[in-house]
This record gives C-alpha cells, sequence and structure tokens, in this order.
C-alpha cells in the first residue's frame, strides 16, 4: 500500500497514538498484576436499611459475623464487622470465594431483606481492582413499600438530574462538531478530567469544593484548549481529514483512558465535601440537598450558555460558523478564535459536568467514558451541532435511561437510550430540531 502526503502524515499521528496506547496499557496492567497480588482483599459490609415514605436510610451494622471460604469450602477468614459495618478479609490470588454472613449473629430484630442473599459469591473476573466488596442487607426493601407511581416519580426525578449533566457535557461535544465537524470520542475523558482534577485539589490537597470548583473548570477549559492547539488544530491546517481526525480522537480516548488508571486506581473515590447527606423530599420524590444543589446549578449553567449563544456576539458568531464556516470567515468573523473559544467552553462545561457527575456517583478513571455514548445520544437526538438541540436531547436520554430501569435491570438501563439513537439515526436522522439538509 502507497500511502503519500496528509495520508502519510495520519498514518503517522495515528500508529503513534496507538504505540503510546498499547504502552500504557501494557504497562499499566503490568504494574496492577506487580502489586494487586500483594494487596487483594475482599471488604464485606452490613447494614440495615428502614424506609419511610419511600426515602430509605441506611445504618452500619456492628457485630456480624462473616466468613470467606473457597468454593472447595477452605476457610480465608472469619471475622465481625466493626463499628462501621465493614471487614476486610486479605485474600491469596484472584480466584473464586464465597462471602457468607452468620444470620445467627444479627443483633435481635434484624432480618436479611432477602434471606436468599445472606451468601454472595465472588467470581475470579469480578477482581478488575484489588479490592472486590461484598454487601449485605437487613431490613426493609427500599421498592416494596412503593407503588409503581412512586417509583415511575422517583426515576423520572433521577433521569432529570442525569439529563442536566449529559446536557451540560453535551453541549460542548455538539458546539465543536457544529463548528470543525469533529466527532470528538475524547470528550469523555475530559469529563473525567474536571473529576480528577476536582479530587486532586479537594482530597487530596484539602481544598473545600467551593473554591476549588472554580479552578477545575478554568483547568478543564484550558485542557480542551490545548487538545485543540496541539492536536486537532495543527491536523485541521495540514488538511487531514474528518475520519482520521475521528480516529486520531479514539487513540487518544484510549491514552487518556489508561493514564488516568494508572495515575489514579481502578477504584471509585468520593470527594471530601457533601459525601454525608440526608435525604430529604420534595413531594413524591426524596433528594439530597447535594443533588437537588447541583441539578439547580446544571440548570442555570444551560440556560446561561444558551443566552450566551443567542444574544451575544459572540455566540452569533459561534452559530455563524456552526452553519457555514467559510461563509462566515467571509463576513470578517475570525473563525479560528471561535473556534478556540468553542474548544475552552467545551472543556470548561465537560469538567463542571465531571465535578457533578464525581459528587453523584464518585470519581473514577473510567466516569466520563461511560457517559460519551448517552452524549453522542442526545446530540443526535436534539439534533447535530444544535446546542439548543444537545439540551433537550440531553434531558430526554436521562429521563428515558432512569425509566427503562423500572423494565429492564440497573446494568442494561443505557440500552434502551442507545436502542433510541438507532431508531432516530433512522427516521429522522437531522434530530428534534436539526433541519433537513440536502446532500450532494
Amino acid at each position: 500500500m502507497v500511502v503519500t502526503g496528509a495520508g502519510k502524515r495520519t498514518y503517522r499521528i495515528v500508529r503513534a497514538f496507538a504505540v503510546v496506547a498499547g504502552s500504557l496499557v501494557l504497562f499499566g496492567s503490568g504494574a496492577n498484576v506487580a502489586s494487586a497480588e500483594d494487596g487483594l482483599s475482599i471488604i464485606a459490609s452490613v447494614q440495615n436499611q428502614t424506609v419511610d415514605a419511600g426515602v430509605s436510610q441506611k445504618q452500619p451494622v456492628a457485630g456480624v459475623t462473616i466468613t470467606v471460604t473457597t468454593p472447595a469450602g477452605s476457610i480465608i477468614g472469619t471475622g465481625v464487622t466493626d463499628v462501621a459495618g465493614l471487614i476486610s478479609f486479605p485474600i491469596p490470588a484472584r480466584d473464586n470465594y464465597i462471602v457468607t454472613l452468620d444470620t445467627a449473629t444479627l443483633p435481635n430484630g434484624f432480618t436479611m431483606i432477602d434471606s436468599a442473599k445472606a451468601v454472595s459469591i465472588v467470581n475470579k473476573d469480578d477482581f478488575t481492582t484489588t479490592v472486590k466488596r461484598a454487601t449485605f442487607f437487613t431490613g426493609s426493601s427500599n421498592t416494596s413499600s412503593q407503588t409503581l407511581f412512586n417509583r415511575m416519580i422517583q426515576r423520572g426525578a433521577d433521569g432529570l438530574r442525569l439529563g442536566l449533566v449529559i446536557a451540560m457535557c453535551a453541549v460542548g461535544l455538539s458546539l465543536i462538531f457544529g463548528t470543525t465537524g469533529l466527532t470528538n470520542f475524547a470528550h469523555g475523558e475530559m469529563v473525567t478530567f474536571g473529576g480528577l482534577m476536582a479530587f486532586l485539589l479537594n482530597v487530596t490537597m484539602g481544598i473545600p469544593l467551593l473554591i476549588s470548583a472554580p479552578v477545575v473548570v478554568a483547568l478543564g477549559g484550558l485542557f480542551g484548549l490545548a487538545l485543540n492547539v496541539f492536536i486537532f488544530g495543527k491536523l485541521r491546517r495540514r488538511g487531514v481529514g474528518l475520519i482520521s481526525q475521528l480516529v486520531v480522537s479514539v487513540g487518544l480516548s484510549i491514552v487518556l483512558r489508561n493514564m488516568y488508571l494508572y495515575q489514579f486506581g481502578g477504584r471509585t473515590k468520593p470527594l471530601n465535601d457533601y459525601s454525608q447527606q440526608t435525604v430529604m423530599r420534595l413531594g413524591p420524590t426524596s433528594i439530597t440537598p447535594r443533588d437537588l444543589t447541583t441539578a439547580i446549578l446544571s440548570l442555570l449553567v444551560l440556560v446561561a450558555v444558551a443566552l450566551f449563544i443567542q444574544k451575544s456576539r459572540t455566540g452569533k458568531a459561534i452559530r455563524a460558523v456552526s452553519d457555514n464556516p467559510t461563509l462566515a470567515s467571509s463576513t470578517g468573523i475570525d473563525t479560528q478564535r471561535i473556534i478556540r473559544i468553542v474548544w475552552f467552553a467545551g472543556g470548561a462545561l465537560a469538567a463542571l459536568g465531571g465535578i457533578f457527575r464525581g459528587l453523584d456517583e464518585q470519581v473514577g478513571f473510567e466516569m466520563g467514558s461511560r457517559l460519551v455514548f448517552l452524549m453522542f445520544a442526545a446530540i443526535t437526538l436534539g439534533g447535530l451541532g444544535s446546542a439548543f438541540g444537545a439540551l433537550v436531547g440531553g434531558v430526554l436520554v436521562g429521563v428515558f435511561v432512569e425509566m427503562a430501569s423500572l423494565v429492564v435491570p440497573s446494568e442494561l438501563k443505557n440500552v434502551p437510550a442507545l436502542l433510541i439513537l438507532i431508531i432516530v439515526l433512522v427516521v429522522r436522522p437531522q434530530g428534534i430540531l436539526g433541519r433537513k439538509q440536502r446532500v450532494g
């Protein structure tokens, strides 16, 4: 095969990304294996759940005997839970284990929610990190006291919160696509960057989140700007095609994800601030003050972005470049400056979404990559390249994902949203707010 010109340059870039990604994967995997066998453990947790008007509260249960054995019956360890309801068992290797709770040692008045779940099976494939958790619940079932209508209302509220975060992250992705035509698969890692920087400043350095969050947002914007200046901007100037840029973004995503894994580790970790919250009632739904605050802030940020794009001079220039870059440039708009602004804004919004997601579900090395396809579903549903479409699509996708968990297992709740993505591409490719375009 003969490769010349821009194609040769693209080939070298993609090959370099592939080599770096492969090296990081092997290096990261080797490092994990070298240290994991010395620190493998199973942490058992016993929690008592009480439900009041659909609101669940969990308290640790101390003094419960837990035993870890091999499938053949050999005892690895036996102990009782501490005041935090926890006990840790060092294990010799990644293998299959059986974690058993002795129901006779439960405090008086405590019973298992499901007696069949007094035994937990841990498979060797479950050890994606050095620690595997086994959680046992006593008390009342969270769903048994709720009607289907109440569960639908609760899921709808949870979906609205998720949708606002997806929308905030997807707006930047949509604007980048609209102004440059790039389908950026590394956008999820921009979200992760925000969560990890928040963890670094808030947990490692002890800076309160109210102070560190604006710094993280600014760093996220600079990170997005750096990706444009040092990678995608250079590719555009060299005339590299959009398909090649898409491949580069996939390689960049793999590189960044493995860098995050190597530096941060595979376990999810909570931020220091606002980690302990008491659930409160809002009508038929329950929500923590933290989640309510992040939902309100997400909505305010999205409204501010919408007003900026609609009313400001720069926002009008962004819409002009999204509609027709060549025509916008001929009217005196500095398209490269607009593209830099969009990359900065996209990185900042992604970082803010990473902070909010980290508060909701803890911080992890792949927290953004788990959202990236939902973001693509949102901008496709709303209309490619449309900031308003990303907003509408994000909310709809979030609500649909959470509502889907009523009929499918929670591990598969993202599947219906991706099914909608396929249907929209077939029935209405331009999305809800997109416009039909003549091709050819």
